[in-house]
């Protein structure tokens, strides 16, 4: 219910009394699915950590992620949004968000569908937009991800943050994610770092991240084998590097697809085998990085220098970019199997002649 004091005032909201997420998850049967890497989170103390970290939502609107039996859903209510929308792939939880959508009339929007693939371009009033300069809309995400979900999840958002669109159509749209702990110091790892990594480099180009605490695993229910971080995304106004995302994450995924060993190794993947040195070394010249760096050792300068090289090599040889280093190695295998096909036939028949 929504207590009117003063007309004229904000009114404060507060949720009527309802079922603990405990007996809710008893009333309605609700087990967390292993293979969708479930995990509730029960103690409303933590869930309001977890939304405090998001900053004032006071009147704000708020899309939350997988909400599951409702207990970050509690929190965000009671924190005084204008909005909330949830999207739930799991059909099981719907009539327990149910039960909170109507304790809070007209605040709840309730999707049963998958975020992968959710439009988000049309998720909130066209009224919110802020140009990209400004500061951050007044729209928020938090989430409670699923451990499957979460990295292809923040990969698929920081290509639309690098485009400006889905959910950062309306401006510099801020999230609040918990990640496994060892992600999310991937996602904040400096350079040097033993985390350091694709994700490293590709979260921090585009935005400002930051690992705000971690939650111990016996927190949820079941118990994950793993502690939990909750990471704060503020997308940058300008990237630290100016290409675009897909290139940014090919030179990136290629420098780390040998992690132990020398960064040029990685490099030299972006590069068909005929000419393939010439040009790594080339481009490494231009760049101008040491050779001998680990790919954790790199800073953003080195594969900002690294893009913006590899960007031009691609403009002078429009077929280098789409070049992809595996396939060359699955054509490789295939036709060296199909050479051993061919030429087990004849071996036959000599051993039958001798």
């Amino acid at each position: 219910f929504c207590l009117m004091a003063v007309p004229g005032k904000v009114a404060a909201f507060r949720l009527p009394p309802l079922p603990t997420i405990g007996e809710i998850i008893k009333l309605f049967r609700l087990k967390a699915q292993k293979q969708l890497s479930q995990n509730f989170l029960l103690d409303l103390r933590l869930t309001d950590k977890i939304v405090r970290q998001a900053g004032e939502l006071k009147n704000a609107h708020v899309c939350e992620v997988g909400p599951g039996p409702g207990g970050i859903t509690r929190s965000i209510l009671s924190a005084g949004v204008e909005q909330l929308l949830l999207i739930e792939k799991d059909a099981r939880f719907i009539p327990g968000l149910q039960m909170l959508s109507e304790a809070a009339p007209g605040k709840v929007r309730i999707v049963h569908g998958d975020i992968l693939t959710y439009k988000m371009e049309k998720a909130f009033p066209k009224h919110l937009k802020k140009n990209w300069e400004d500061e951050p809309p007044d729209i928020h995400i938090i989430g409670n991800l699923p451990f499957s979900v979460s990295t292809p999840l923040i990969i698929k958002w920081l290509a639309n943050v690098s485009k400006k669109d889905g959910p950062f159509i309306y401006g510099r749209t801020q999230m609040t994610l918990t990640f496994q702990k060892e992600v999310a110091e991937r996602l904040t790892a400096n350079p040097g770092g033993k985390q350091r990594s694709r994700l490293s480099i590709m979260s921090q180009h585009l935005c400002t991240v930051e690992n705000c605490f971690v939650i111990p695993g016996e927190a949820f229910v079941p118990k994950p084998e793993v502690d939990v971080a909750v990471v704060h995304f503020t997308p940058l106004v300008q990237p630290k590097i100016q290409q675009p995302f897909e290139l940014v994450e090919k030179v990136v995924r290629s420098v780390f697809q040998f992690r132990r060993k020398y960064c040029f190794r990685g490099i030299e993947t972006l590069f068909p085998e005929s000419g393939r040195l010439k040009r790594t070394e080339q481009l490494m010249m231009t760049a101008n990085v040491d050779p001998t760096l680990r790919p954790c050792q790199l800073s953003m300068s080195h594969f900002r220098n690294l893009c913006n090289t590899y960007r031009k090599m691609c403009d002078e040889d429009p077929g280098l970019f789409v070049y992809d280093y595996r396939d060359e190695l699955k054509q490789k295998k295939k036709t060296r199997n199909l050479l051993k096909s061919t030429s087990q036939p004849e071996q036959t028949e000599e051993a039958n002649q001798l």
